[in-house]
């Protein structure tokens, strides 16, 4: 796989690979088949296509959409964008939880709800993991223990992620809330945000200010399309705290990877920076605008690819690409192959590049 500079804690990859060896899955195969090496998960990063990869693999050859998240049992393919389509209809972000809440209690396979109430100053609103009404306390008890907590990070992370796409705004968290002592591979987060993480709480849950329950949400069927382009590692890249200048500019990107994605002044607009400034802290951050853009629009292409109905003219329109001949060539020099052959290694099982 084409490497770049987005990526996901590698905590979120071993809490994906150990739901699927206790469900008493064999890995190992599917991580040789993905050059996945016992040293990239030493790595305290990991690749984000490639996580994002190996999730949707995971998902079709366990048929569990939630595979890896907080759920007890199967949740049937299809479920998430049936949940987004739900949830895109409401008028802002407090009903949107809501109506989660309510989706999670009818859809098979989940045990988890989000449920909302006040936080521990009046100006704030709490979100915290709940039980659905059909299992017990012991059993929640159960799923909230110290041994989940990489699954309840994940949780968390994807709740927060997942609010602000709904509402397009970045929503800056007050505190997160577990319920258990720090874990060794939490500790390092831990001490960078000393003040925000907090463990041995009452509850695992989000804190932040209630005045973004009353937005808006802004997204639509069309928007959907792309974000569910993209699920699931956009929902955990790096850490809900992080302030990354390279993540930001990611997540406007990822937004339209069509023609009239944003230019650099567009996106230096949107971050209140010149765009002097703005390509002056990427290049600080080791990358570029042009290289996050190439980065999304690949990832897009990675996707598209992976859809049989769509030919090679649809996929360069949907990139913004003029011509399908220029396409062709932005994607062999990203991979080093063609366009076709990508499609005839995923259709082989073959190594991808």
């Amino acid at each position: 796989m084409a490497s770049n500079d987005t990526q996901v804690l590698t905590e979120y990859v071993e809490a994906l690979l150990n739901r699927a060896k206790a469900q008493g899955s064999d890995v190992q195969p599917l991580l040789d088949d993905m050059n996945i090496t016992p040293e990239d998960l030493e790595q305290r990063y990991f690749s984000a296509v490639k996580y994002g990869e190996l999730y949707q693999r995971m998902m079709f050859l366990m048929q569990d959409e939630c595979f890896g998240m907080m759920t007890g049992g199967r949740v049937q393919l299809g479920s998430f964008r049936l949940l987004c389509l739900t949830v895109i209809q409401c008028e802002n972000l407090r009903q949107s939880i809501i109506r989660a809440g309510q989706f999670a209690e009818i859809c098979r396979g989940f045990r988890v709800r989000p449920h909302m109430e006040e936080g521990e100053h009046p100006e704030l609103m709490r979100v915290r993991m709940a039980p659905i009404k059909s299992i017990s306390q012991e059993e929640f008890d159960r799923l909230m223990a110290f041994d989940n907590a990489e699954a309840i990070r994940t949780q968390l992370a994807v709740w927060h992620r997942f609010h602000c796409w709904l509402i397009g705004k970045e929503t800056p968290l007050e505190s997160v809330h577990f319920a258990f002592p720090c874990p060794d591979q939490f500790r390092s987060l831990a001490e960078t945000y000393p003040a925000q993480i907090k463990f041995d709480q009452p509850f695992n849950g989000l804190e932040f200010d209630k005045k973004y329950l009353d937005l808006p949400i802004v997204q639509n069927q069309d928007t959907l399309h792309d974000f569910l382009r993209t699920a699931p590692y956009h929902l955990v890249i790096k850490d809900s705290l992080s302030n990354s200048l390279k993540s930001k500019v990611r997540a406007i990107l990822s937004k339209d990877v069509s023609a009239s994605m944003p230019s650099a002044e567009e996106v230096a607009s949107r971050l209140n920076l010149s765009v002097t400034t703005l390509r002056r802290r990427l290049q600080q951050e080791e990358t570029s605008y042009q290289k996050l853009k190439d980065d999304c629009r690949m990832e897009a292409a990675f996707h598209y690819l992976g859809c049989q109905d769509l030919t090679n003219s649809h996929i360069s329109e949907r990139l913004g690409f003029d011509e399908t001949s220029a396409f062709f060539r932005a994607f062999k020099k990203w991979t080093g192959i063609t366009p076709g052959e990508y499609r005839k290694r995923l259709e082989e099982g073959a190594e991808l590049p």
